[in-house]
């Protein structure tokens, strides 16, 4: 059964609750800037979190490491960190949960507070919720730009310092008590590159939070992150895969031939997409369908059903009547490719087409830009920008080609048939670290797993995520890790047919049907919740709230 065709806009930019899709064109990056702050979080009929949870601000240092050489010249400046308290289920003796916001403005983390992991575990516990969010986004910024100059202080270390920090010196408005760490319980949580930061901060200062949970934690920061299309290739539906695959293969077939001009030619004007003359910017287009796995989500009101949409169009019977006049074009370009008398494979790359052209096509219709200006992700101007507006694409960025890299390239092993062009090599997919910063050097991957990457593993360290995620191969939960037993001192979960850091959302008691929290997020937040109760009976310290 095919599902429906229609005209679904593709999901652009950084995600608020995931590390960003691929590679964006700059037309992407320029779009995120400029809607950065016309978002709403108004959903369903939920009340604004945005209103309800006022900001407060904590000042802290710019430098904890004036021993360290990279970030010389030094400051002595402080700077405001932004956070959001609940206290409203808090009681004497309960813990502190921390949700650490990440790469991403805090204000998209307070739904959490209503209805997600926080809301759930305060109330489990009496404690109270925070919001935390990371240096360099939303409003917590060190420096008045961010240079390249005055990123330096955007670092892993630098991160988990000021989070030890907070956790020490912070006084939350309303409650007449001292509940910083060590002195009270502090349990920190986070999903994906936060959910690498919980983890660290259990080992790096153990003396100050009693807990941590690292939900789809990357822990382990790969520079060829080609295994990025693994979790897809294994669990999305063997149909889609197949004909992605086959897709890729015949336009690297074309791509990669030498003195193949004419051909790639008419490849590139098959697919509407004739006036790109990189031949990977045109292949980093055909990324779009693919992409989509990591934005599915069990709640409607989160999910982007982009995903399925693409491979309800990746099928070997014609979805696109529109397209028959190019089944011509089409057959030259397999036999091209090495396919010959192939009706599926002619009906795969049709569709492929018709999908391409009612999405990122269309999208480049409406607008007034050559091909090449809107399909580019090489633009030396666009990315000279670093005035704050540009926060929402050069501060994760500027740690990717620093310390993380996840660059996700179509490098896979010979025999294993990429999702994505190889085309799409780390030369290409890293040259914004040059036109941004002059960077020209691989990522110092060292500086984040000297923390433990794959065995990362300390008491009271909680490790859970989904077995579909396309961030899996990045965490302890990787197929190339150790399998790990749990414990309660050591939980251990990986959600069935989850994807990314699922549990972290959650939806009002009224909201709730059979299937929303599906029975596998229901019971991993209930497993969540359960080994916190525990963890707490054990705290050594004043007397706490009776669970």
């Amino acid at each position: 059964m095919h599902l429906p065709v229609i005209v679904s806009g593709l999901l652009f930019g950084l995600q608020a609750s995931a590390i960003r899709l691929g590679r964006p064109t700059v037309s992407e990056l320029r779009k995120e800037v400029q809607q950065a702050s016309a978002r709403s979080l108004a959903k369903r009929a939920d009340t604004n979190p945005a209103l309800l949870y006022p900001a407060y601000n904590l000042s802290v240092p710019v430098d904890f490491f004036h021993n360290e050489t990279r970030y010389e010249p030094h400051s002595n400046a402080t700077f405001n960190l932004r956070y959001w308290i609940d206290t409203s289920n808090y009681k004497p003796g309960g813990p502190v949960f921390v949700l650490l916001s990440g790469e991403t403005s805090g204000v998209g983390r307070l739904p959490f507070l209503q209805k997600g992991i926080v809301a759930q575990v305060t109330q489990a516990t009496g404690g109270i919720g925070v919001i935390l969010e990371h240096r360099y986004y939303g409003t917590s910024f060190p420096t008045l730009d961010i240079s390249t100059e005055n990123l330096r202080f955007l670092s892993t270390e630098q991160s988990l310092a000021e989070i030890d920090y907070f956790a020490r010196h912070v006084k939350f408005e309303g409650i007449d008590e001292d509940l910083t760490a060590p002195n009270t319980p502090w349990i920190a949580y986070g999903g994906s590159y936060a959910g690498a930061q919980a983890a660290f901060l259990r080992v790096v200062y153990p003396e100050t939070f009693w807990g941590t949970i690292s939900s789809s934690g990357v822990t382990k920061a790969i520079y060829d992150y080609w295994e990025y299309f693994e979790p897809a290739r294994l669990f999305a539906p063997p149909d889609c895969v197949s004909a992605t695959q086959l897709m890729v293969d015949v336009v690297d077939n074309i791509l990669l031939k030498k003195n193949n001009t004419a051909t790639i030619s008419t490849l590139k004007k098959a697919f509407g997409l004739g006036g790109i003359t990189d031949n990977r910017d045109f292949a980093n287009v055909l990324t779009n369908g693919i992409y989509g796995l990591q934005s599915t989500s069990w709640d409607p009101e989160e999910n982007s059903p982009d995903f399925f949409y693409y491979c309800g169009n990746m099928s070997t019977t014609l979805i696109n009547k529109d397209r028959e006049p190019l089944r011509p074009t089409v057959t030259d370009l397999l036999h091209s490719a090495g396919y010959d008398n192939d009706t599926s494979a002619e009906n795969i790359l049709l569709n492929a087409i018709g999908y391409l052209g009612r999405t990122s096509v269309a999208a480049w219709n409406e607008s007034d830009e050559t091909q090449d200006a809107y399909f580019t992700i090489l633009d030396a101007e666009f990315y000279a920008q670093d005035d704050i507006a540009q926060q929402t694409w050069r501060s994760w960025d500027y740690q990717v080609c620093t310390e993380w890299g996840y660059i996700q390239t179509g490098n896979t092993p010979a025999n294993i048939k990429p999702l994505v062009s190889r085309t799409l090599d780390l030369e290409y997919l890293t040259e914004f670290c040059v036109l941004a910063f002059n960077i020209t050097t691989p990522p110092d991957v060292e500086k984040v797993n000297k923390y433990g990457a794959f065995d990362i593993e300390y008491e009271r360290l909680a490790i859970l995520g989904g077995n579909a995620d396309p961030w899996r191969p990045a965490t302890p939960l990787a197929d190339g890790a150790r399998k790990r037993n749990s414990t309660t001192e050591k939980p251990v979960l990986e959600i069935a047919h989850a994807v990314h850091h699922w549990e972290e959302n959650g939806v009002f008691p009224n909201q709730t049907t059979p299937l929303i929290p599906p029975p596998q997020v229901v019971y991993a937040q209930q497993f969540l919740k359960n080994f916190v109760v525990d963890w707490l009976k054990d705290f050594k310290g004043q007397d706490h709230y009776e669970l």
